[in-house]
C-alpha cells in the first residue's frame, strides 16, 4: 500500500497561523516561538534553536515538515562529520569502471574522460546538497541536528550554504537552490557555536515547558494517561527540575514516563511505583540514587500536599 503524503500547505500568514500550523501537527508551542519561528518563515532566515536535550526542538522541524506538506532532510550531527557525509561525495568505484571501459574501448581524450566522470551521474548527493534540489514551492524542511557535536571547520562550511543557499563543487560547479529550503538547526549547548553563523540565522531559546504548557503537551500526546495522573507526573517533575540534578528531565522523558505509567494502568503515583520506573524519567545513577533517597520521598509527599492544596 501507498503511503498517503500530507497536504502541500502554503507558509502561515501571521503568528496566530503559525501557532495554530503548530497545533495541527500537535506541537503546543508559546507565542513566542511561534513569533520567531513565522518570522524566520517570513524572512527566509535558517531558525536557530538551542536548549536542553528534550524539550522538543527537533520535533518542531518533524512537525513543520508534516503540516506544510514538506520533505524533511535530516542531517544528524557528529563529531568528525565532513564534507563526503554531510553534502557530497563522487562515486569513485564507478568512475573507475568508467575509466577502465573507455580506455578498453580505446577511448585516449583525457579531458572529455574527465569531464564524464565528474558528471552528475556520479555524484552522491549528501543531505545538505539534496536540500538545495527543492522546486519552487516544494523546498524541503533541511534539520540541522546538534549542531555543537561537530567542529568548527564543518561550521565554517555551512556559512556558503546559509548565506547563499548555494554548494560549490570544485570538479562540478555551483549548485544553487531554486527556492531556500526551510532551515532549522539545533544545539544541545554543548560548546558555543560561532557569532558568523547565528549572525545568519534568528535565534531561539528553547526552555523546559511551565506546568501549565507541559501538562497541555501530555494531554496531547499521552491523552490515555488519566488527569489526575497526568497532574500528578507534571508537577513531579517540575520540582525535579528544580533540585540541581546532573540531568533534568526533559519533556521527553515527561512523556516516555507518562506513557510507562500508563501501560502499567496506573492511576496515581506511589513510592514503589516511582522507584521502580523512575529509570524511564532519570538517566543517570547519582540522580536516581537521590530519588530513592528520603529525599526522594519528601519529594513525592510535597507534590501529593500541593495537588490536595490546590484542589481545596
Amino acid at each position: 500500500m501507498n503511503e498517503q503524503k500530507p497536504a502541500r500547505r502554503s507558509l502561515p500568514q501571521s503568528i496566530d497561523e503559525t501557532m495554530e500550523l503548530l497545533s495541527a501537527g500537535g506541537y503546543v508551542a508559546d507565542r513566542a516561538l511561534a513569533t520567531v519561528l513565522f518570522l524566520s518563515l517570513k524572512m527566509g532566515r535558517p531558525l536557530f534553536l538551542e536548549g536542553e536535550a528534550g524539550v522538543g526542538k527537533t520535533e518542531i522541524a518533524k512537525v513543520l515538515a508534516e503540516t506544510l506538506g514538506r520533505k524533511l532532510i535530516r542531517l544528524q550531527c557528529y563529531e568528525g562529520l565532513d564534507v563526503a557525509s554531510a553534502v557530497y561525495e563522487w562515486n569513485y568505484a564507478a568512475q573507475m569502471i568508467e575509466i577502465r571501459m573507455r580506455e578498453a574501448l580505446g577511448d585516449q581524450d583525457h579531458d572529455m574522460m574527465e569531464k564524464n566522470v565528474f558528471s552528475e551521474r556520479f555524484l552522491i548527493r549528501r543531505p545538505l546538497l539534496q536540500a538545495l534540489e527543492g522546486l519552487p514551492g516544494q523546498a524541503p524542511v533541511l534539520l540541522i541536528d546538534e549542531l555543537d557535536r561537530t567542529d568548527e571547520a564543518f561550521e565554517a562550511f555551512l556559512l556558503e550554504i546559509l548565506s547563499d543557499f548555494q554548494v560549490t563543487i570544485p570538479e562540478f560547479g555551483t549548485v544553487k537552490a531554486a527556492e531556500p529550503p526551510i532551515v532549522v538547526i539545533t544545539t544541545n549547548r554543548t560548546r558555543e557555536i560561532h557569532d558568523a553563523l547565528k549572525r545568519r540565522c534568528l535565534y531561539h531559546w528553547v526552555d523546559y515547558p511551565g506546568a501549565e504548557r507541559e501538562l497541555a503537551i501530555l494531554a496531547t500526546k499521552v491523552p490515555k494517561a488519566g488527569e489526575a495522573l497526568s497532574r500528578e507526573i507534571v508537577t513531579y517533575v517540575q520540582k525535579l527540575r528544580e533540585m540541581d540534578l546532573f540531568k533534568n528531565p526533559g519533556v521527553a522523558e515527561t512523556l516516555d514516563w507518562a506513557g510507562a505509567l500508563t501501560e502499567l494502568d496506573k492511576l496515581a503515583l506511589d513510592p514503589q511505583t516511582v522507584s521502580d520506573t523512575i529509570g524511564v524519567l532519570l538517566k543517570y545513577q547519582d540522580d536516581i540514587a537521590r530519588i530513592e533517597s528520603s529525599e526522594g520521598r519528601k519529594l513525592l509527599e510535597e507534590v501529593k500536599a500541593k495537588l490536595q492544596a490546590a484542589d481545596a
